[in-house]
């Protein structure tokens, strides 16, 4: 290489961005995977510390720690960024901007006013609209035709901060959360790397939320995915695909739990019977009478056996002799 070339290279270098990237699940290796496809490689890696997972609750890497190793990215797993030391270490790295996507841990004001360029996450809806842990599946059980995602520069509030620019997509009417949530991975990932030249040069500025328009989606509970009958078939078959792929709705059948995995409500199809009762099972499927309506089951899990129809389900309690017409659910 001639000494131009190498001189090219040194002032590229020298005015590269410093990035750190904070993530931890898929949804936030999207965009890692695009930051470096971009050439942005950061200068290290924040993830959660390693959580114990699968039947041997062994430790387990996040998805964004395993991909980073692999690539030769340095690794920060701190239990808090309240921590001294901690803050110390990324203050060491002299980062421009942190680019922050589905992280999990709270970042305090001494991490949120380091990099001169801030803190810019990248949140899966279109802010003001569902602040929060879970906005993907509160899309989905609100039934929202619209989802999205923002890029946002963060403030000591909960995703509160001004936003840089938001990329929209409409949902489809039978979309589960687990398929949004694909979608929206990857449109975060092109809205960040197309916006972040544009924001680490000052040349697009964030412009304030509404708060009187903000909605909240709180962290969700597995407890939240148990089936109350007595709402209307919609609203529990918005429940069946917002937690889709967890915590998967579920309801009692004879003492077992019996999980849901895919529903439909019936055109047209009233009942007076109580809430929960099987109405028919058979090729079809299982429908059961709700609140308002009634809710066909497609696809159906008892504990420790693998997901199947629910007609198939169906047949093998009638080759059992024992029914499921009649029954009550919950």
């Amino acid at each position: 290489m001639n000494g131009e070339g190498v001189a090219g290279d040194a002032a590229h270098a020298a005015h590269a961005p410093r990035l750190i990237f904070a993530g931890t699940p898929e949804f936030a290796l999207a965009s890692l995977q695009a930051l470096c496809g971009a050439g942005h490689r950061p200068a290290a890696v924040l993830t959660q510390p390693d959580r114990p997972a699968g039947r041997g609750r062994r430790l387990t890497p996040s998805p964004v720690k395993t991909w980073a190793v692999e690539e030769g990215l340095p690794v920060l797993q701190p239990a808090s960024l309240k921590d001294a030391a901690a803050v110390a270490e990324l203050a060491a790295l002299e980062p421009d901007a942190l680019i922050v996507a589905a992280y999990g841990l709270i970042l305090p004001p001494d991490v949120l006013e380091l990099p001169p360029a801030g803190c810019i996450n990248v949140h899966a809806s279109l802010l003001p609209r569902w602040r929060g842990a879970s906005p993907i599946q509160a899309a989905v059980l609100a039934g929202d035709p619209v989802s999205g995602v923002s890029l946002m520069r963060m403030e000591a509030g909960l995703d509160t901060g001004p936003v840089y620019a938001r990329a929209e997509t409409p949902v489809s009417p039978r979309e589960t959360a687990g398929e949004l949530h694909d979608r929206l991975a990857a449109l975060g990932a092109g809205l960040l790397t197309e916006r972040l030249a544009d924001i680490l040069a000052g040349r697009l500025q964030p412009e304030p939320q509404d708060d009187a328009a903000a909605t909240y989606a709180p962290r969700i509970r597995r407890e939240d995915a148990l089936i109350d009958w007595s709402w209307p078939a919609e609203r529990i078959d918005r429940a069946v695909r917002a937690y889709d792929p967890w915590p998967v709705c579920h309801t009692r059948l004879e003492g077992e739990m019996l999980r849901c995995w895919r529903a439909e409500p019936l055109p047209d199809g009233e009942t007076r019977a109580d809430p929960g009762t099987i109405l028919a099972a058979g090729a079809d499927g299982i429908d059961v009478a709700t609140g308002e309506g009634v809710l066909r089951l497609l696809e159906v899990q008892l504990p420790g056996r693998r997901r199947i129809a629910a007609r198939d389900f169906a047949n093998q309690r009638l080759a059992g002799q024992r029914g499921l017409a009649g029954l009550r659910l919950g």
